[in-house]
């Protein structure tokens, strides 16, 4: 709590200064050009408090007055104007807070700032109090991230074959979104989750049936986030054709036939052999 603040007034409340407490998460990289979504709460000992009794506000850790975000958009700095928007209730106890079309100077600190009123009927504020401990530097990216693409090393003419594409990405609200080189008969399974806090995943899986013509064929995966950025991944593909099967299996399987065929001649002309050599010999004795 900064008593030396004219936002305070003349005092600092014990309750706010020793136990209300917000987590933000304070390092994050944010793609120039699309959006970051800064995760943020905070505890209170007291009873539930509505969102019609709390103000949330997050302004630059350098200029408790320099609002990043404000109810009253009026009091929002120029350039940050038509941008922000808290994404959490604050009866929930959920500050988080979204900025869109990121530029260059967004760099942060950003600090969450809450706002107490008296009663739902009276919203003067009885008290305030900034988080300056606990605030958001953003890293920017001029670039974003590659996907990456999981695929086996060989697939099979006529069985199912899966590519996996995968990016990592900051902004939840406004996912990138994953297309494939290949035509649309073919089926992608797209999902989303949360990594750690303030880092997600989004997940393109593609399942198809390989042709022959699909031998040597390059397959691209391209993400497109907000702001219309966008980053790819290519693969190459090799497919195992059937005849490559036949080719070893056929003639194994006619080698061991003829095999087996003259093997049974030889023990059927070796019988018989050795019946005619009993009779000559029977005749001989006689």
């Amino acid at each position: 709590c900064d008593s030396q603040q004219s936002f305070l007034g003349s005092f600092c409340s014990p309750v706010f200064s020793g136990e209300w407490k917000a987590t933000v998460v304070k390092d994050l990289k944010a793609l120039v050009t699309s959006c970051i979504v800064i995760p943020c709460s905070f505890t209170h000992p007291k009873e539930n408090l509505p969102s019609s009794r709390l103000r949330g506000i997050w302004h630059r850790s350098s200029d408790k007055q320099a609002f990043v975000y404000n109810e009253d958009k009026t009091r929002i700095l120029e350039n940050f104007r038509g941008r922000t928007q808290l994404l959490g209730e604050l009866g929930q106890n959920n500050c988080t807070l979204e900025i869109t079309d990121i530029k260059n100077h967004d760099n942060g600190p950003f600090c969450f700032r809450i706002e107490l009123a008296r009663t739902e009927n009276d919203l003067s504020t009885v008290d305030k109090f900034s988080f300056i401990e606990d605030c958001a530097e953003l890293t920017m990216l001029s670039e974003p991230p590659t996907p990456s693409l999981v695929h086996l090393e060989t697939g099979t003419e006529g069985h199912p074959y899966t590519v996996t594409c995968s990016v990592t990405h900051t902004c939840p609200s406004h996912v990138p979104k994953l297309t494939w080189s290949r035509s649309t008969p073919d089926k992608a399974a797209e999902s989303h989750r949360q990594l750690h806090p303030g880092h997600w995943e989004t997940q393109s899986i593609l399942t198809f049936i390989p042709e022959e013509k699909d031998d040597h064929s390059e397959i691209t995966c391209t993400a497109v986030f907000n702001g219309q950025k966008t980053s790819s991944a290519t693969m190459k593909l090799y497919i195992k054709r059937k005849e490559n099967y036949n080719h070893i299996i056929i003639p194994t399987v006619v080698g061991i036939s003829i095999a087996v065929v003259f093997g049974l001649f030889c023990i059927f002309i070796v019988k018989k052999y050795k019946n005619r050599i009993a009779e000559l010999q029977n005749q001989e004795g006689t």
